[in-house]
């Protein structure tokens, strides 16, 4: 029986709407970016840095603020680039969660982290680039223009992040239990067939 969903997403699928309405309707909390904000206090980062700290690749100024006075707490790893710090404080977080509550996760490469966990479905959500980029253009308010860019980008610091810390590859689909195209399924039926799954 499932107890955790994990959620990795394209930008803009849909994935994080589809990871609230699933925890709403089976009445579990959802962990997203809050882990993320819980990582960055643990290690005393400023929240003006942490989400691009996060998905910034390695060999950037940012990715390197560990040997800079704005590189938060020393005391554990004292050698390792603050974003890697930031992961691992993460993973620590993302363990401890799953120990005491059923939940869905969504991103912070939680479907690696809890790989060898047989109650955990783990799930990739994707769409066609269409799809996507109407609903960016919809969510973050970009001129239609713009909108093609945005798109690009994110996708490439959502999977540098992604293969950095997992050494799998963005996207590759035998590494998920299912995967749902919430463009051709529509939102609903992706959170129904989430929903009907964990209560199995």
């Amino acid at each position: 029986m499932y107890k955790i969903i994990t959620m990795e997403r394209e930008f803009a699928s849909g994935g994080n709407e589809i990871g609230r309405c699933v925890a709403k309707k089976l009445g579990i909390e959802l962990y997203d970016r809050n882990i993320l904000v819980e990582a960055a206090k643990r290690l005393d980062i400023p929240a003006i840095y942490v989400e691009e700290l996060e998905e910034t690749a390695p060999g950037s100024i940012i990715f390197n603020l560990s040997k800079t006075a704005i590189g938060g707490s020393r005391k554990e790893n004292p050698n390792l680039p603050m974003s890697e710090r930031l992961f691992l404080e993460e993973k620590k977080i993302i363990e401890e969660i799953v120990e005491k509550q059923d939940c869905v996760i969504v991103g912070r490469c939680a479907s690696f982290i809890l790989k060898d966990r047989p109650d955990c479905l783990k799930v990739f959500v994707h769409a066609d680039k269409e799809f996507r980029l109407n609903r960016a253009i919809q969510t973050e308010k970009l001129a239609k223009s713009e909108a093609e860019d945005f798109l690009r980008k994110s996708d490439k610091r959502r999977s540098s992040f992604y293969n950095t810390h997992t050494g799998w590859k963005w996207g590759e689909m035998e590494h998920f239990d299912i995967c749902l195209d919430s463009g051709s399924l529509g939102i609903d039926a992706c959170v129904d067939v989430l929903a009907g799954m964990m209560k199995k």
